[in-house]
């Protein structure tokens, strides 16, 4: 099975929400045929998720399968899981032979998902963001399961939602500190909510090329951050992440594939 690291950028990776294991084999199905390169398969939405149930959704498809726990269900509630179960879920799907996992920065400590709660000394831990860990002893559990992953033939993304808006020089700051902990992928999503973030944020995808080394997924949520998802994968970014059919348990923000593959071609077309 094929790196997610070393698909061309950008790869088009059909994101799957799915309850039934069924549901989530037909729905890979539907992405494969309309053009995806990878899944995006969230492991919280299943009601089964044993090494077993995993594995048969893993043979359903020879594209390269990403596994992530956002610990939200097909319905977005709180599936209330620890930090011990969500890495458990983690490594079954390493074991069922999923290609990569989606490890989130506040991995291993909680609190950070909602909010910083460190030492404000880095210029990316202005205005509070979420996902953010700089406490040594949480980065240094976070490189040992990175490493533990790895030797079990998996790669990681290190994902990152702060949230809020940044300027480049805090996002390309933030990436070559979570560059450390010696990832296959980084993902961060910052926020746009008016048309100099937007603009500022498709500017950051062009520096984050330059001055990082690990490739990187990098957009922006909001009002005005529709575009940079598209943009931003256009310009060097990894990964474009995108929805086959929009159903209820759809982020909606995200992109059609069909649409996004059509841009993406062309554009490639042109440069």
């Amino acid at each position: 099975m094929k790196k997610i690291s070393e698909i061309s950028a950008p790869a088009i990776a059909g994101v799957i929400r799915e309850k039934k294991t069924t549901a989530a084999i037909a729905e890979i199905r539907n992405c494969m045929y309309d053009g995806a390169d990878m899944i995006d398969l969230h492991l919280s939405c299943l009601e089964t998720d044993d090494v077993d149930t995993l594995r048969r959704i893993v043979n359903s498809t020879k594209l390269p399968i990403l596994a992530l726990n956002y610990n939200r269900t097909v319905n977005w509630e709180d599936c209330g899981l620890t930090e011990e179960e969500r890495i458990d879920s983690f490594l079954r799907a390493v074991e069922a032979g999923v290609a990569g996992v989606d490890m989130q920065g506040y991995t291993f400590h909680a609190p950070s998902k909602d909010g910083f709660c460190g030492e404000d000394k880095y210029s990316f831990t202005k205005g509070n963001p979420k996902e953010v860990v700089t406490d040594p002893v949480i980065i240094s559990k976070q490189s040992e399961f990175i490493e533990t992953v790895h030797s079990k033939g998996a790669e990681v993304l290190l994902s990152c939602h702060p949230g809020i808006a940044m300027n480049s020089t805090q996002v390309v700051e933030l990436a070559l500190f979570l560059e450390k902990r010696n990832p296959n992928i980084i993902k961060i999503v910052t926020s746009a909510t008016n048309e100099d973030e937007m603009l500022e944020s498709i500017k950051t995808i062009l520096l984050l090329r330059k001055e990082v080394k690990t490739p990187v997924s990098y957009h922006a949520n909001g009002n005005f951050g529709g575009l940079t998802r598209i943009v931003n994968p256009a310009l060097g970014g990894q990964i474009a992440f995108c929805v086959d059919r929009f159903s209820e348990s759809s982020t909606m923000e995200q992109l059609d594939l069909k649409t996004a593959k059509t841009i993406i071609d062309n554009i490639k077309k042109i440069i």
